[in-house]
């Protein structure tokens, strides 16, 4: 591992060039993205992929395949099967070519590129993002800090954290806004709000996963949390792997909903549905939502 820490640096180059390939084409095929196609998965939002994601996760592979190769990296990625290496290289790539299919299809932003390297025990290690839309390049890898580069600049700059709304921020998937908890979870979190000393709670869905977890740091204070949840589903790894990196580096708090680690690699699933995710702005924002989560639980 000690090896693969020295190459941390080259290997994010090589991701953020990778993830900025792949932008550039799903925004060169927006509104035209041929047949909407669905797989054998759990939600709407999961089940549904276009020939742009498959495309955009083969120009990325092709891109990150040498490192496996040199370095015996293993490499999940959404739109192929889990071949297991995962579980027993020293550490993985983690692909999600599209995130955010449906507003990608619905002409909305919301979507990203993402791109991580996890540890075998879960530890991410690099976590790349980009917003095709905003044409914002957002990356961190171990001890390196995080960076955000907008395109019309020319170099990155550090990636400061923004919690100057008097709202508290509450991002959620578009299929828990039709939850029959969710009123009663946004009452709850009123209360909540008052007690850290904000005005209210601004709640709703906005996109992927990856744009609201970055959307939360600069658009803060606020939160982003799935329950666990006994079938199958909750996203997968692919889905917080690149944003638990960046949340990592910047001392911001990612968790399971019980407020334990978030395993980002579970031998038995690439779903999180087993334990739920939880992201916010502050501790004790994360504080609270853990608080929630067992409150609800308890019922």
């Amino acid at each position: 591992m000690t090896d693969l820490l020295a190459h941390l640096p080259s290997l994010t180059k090589t991701a953020c060039s990778a993830a900025t390939r792949a932008a550039v084409f799903i925004m060169e095929r927006r509104g035209q993205h041929g047949a909407v196609m669905t797989k054998d998965s759990n939600g709407l939002a999961a089940s549904v992929f276009t020939e742009v994601d498959q495309e955009a996760q083969r120009m990325v592979v092709e891109a990150l395949m040498p490192s496996c190769d040199n370095l015996g990296l293993g490499l999940l990625a959404e739109e192929t099967p889990d071949d297991g290496s995962r579980l027993k290289a020293p550490a993985f790539w983690c692909i999600d070519p599209l995130d955010g299919t449906l507003p990608f299809i619905e002409g909305r932003e919301g979507f990203a590129v993402s791109i991580a390297l996890i540890s075998q025990n879960g530890t991410p290690l690099i976590g790349v993002a980009v917003d095709p839309v905003g044409e914002v390049l957002y990356y961190a890898y171990a001890g390196g800090g995080a960076w955000r580069w907008p395109q019309s600049q020319a170099e990155p700059q550090p990636f400061l954290q923004e919690e100057s709304n008097k709202h508290l921020t509450f991002f959620t998937d578009r299929s828990f806004t039709k939850h029959p908890d969710y009123e009663a979870v946004v009452e709850a979190l009123r209360p909540v709000a008052r007690e850290l000393g904000y005005e209210g709670v601004d709640a709703g869905y906005r996109g992927g996963g990856v744009l609201h977890a970055i959307w939360l740091l600069e658009r803060g204070p606020g939160c982003y949390f799935k329950f666990p949840k006994s079938e199958p589903g909750g996203g997968s790894i692919w889905d917080f792997a690149a944003t638990a990196c960046i949340y990592r580096e910047l001392a911001v708090p990612v968790r399971a909903m019980d407020g334990s680690i978030l395993p980002l690699n579970h031998p038995e699933t690439t779903y999180m549905h087993h334990c739920g995710i939880s992201y916010a702005t502050n501790e004790r924002i994360a504080d609270a939502v853990t608080q929630l989560y067992h409150d609800f639980a308890s019922r």
